[in-house]
């Protein structure tokens, strides 16, 4: 697939949207939280899918949040909107196949790549380094792609040694 065409920003994009589905449906969690005792909530959730309580995660799951207290939840409900809102501007961006959305999502995910790899060194996982590599993907791909176009050329038309900075 060339990288100038639009379905590999769109799947971009679509990622992006995911992950801020994902945080607003947090967000929605810890507000429901917030005022109500944590541990009877997750206990019914965890009931409602058919999940043992008595499991190795989900009696994890509830000793750790039984510990939250109301405001790491309200802190962890405003980070969720804020980054739901930031991958909802990279994801309509990128889908509208905008030249900010793409600067927009290098920065912001590059900006991220510290902390994942924090994240990992602490507490490593296989999806947290899937989630890292399919980051890093993205930011190189983009900047390929912004590099290609700011030469005046497409990335059809430039030869592959130009590409690579061969001169």
């Amino acid at each position: 697939m060339n990288p100038a065409d639009p379905r590999l920003i769109r799947l971009i994009a679509l990622f992006k949207l995911l992950k801020a589905v994902l945080l607003i449906a947090v967000g929605l969690g810890a507000l429901k939280l917030l005022h109500a005792d944590v541990t009877s909530v997750l206990e019914e959730c965890i009931a409602k899918l058919g999940l043992g309580p008595g499991s190795r995660y989900a009696g994890r799951f509830i000793l750790e949040a039984a510990s939250l207290t109301p405001n790491k939840i309200k802190d962890l409900e405003l980070g969720s909107f804020i980054y739901a809102a930031l991958f909802l501007t990279e994801g309509i961006g990128l889908w509208l196949v905008k030249r900010w959305a793409e600067w927009f999502t290098v920065i912001i995910t590059s900006s991220l790549v510290p902390v994942e790899v924090y994240e990992i060194y602490r507490h490593p996982t296989a999806i947290r380094v899937l989630l890292l590599l399919i980051n890093v993907v993205v930011v190189g791909f983009l900047l390929y792609r912004i590099r290609g176009e700011r030469s005046g050329a497409t990335l059809i038309d430039t030869p592959p040694s130009r590409i690579a900075g061969v001169k």
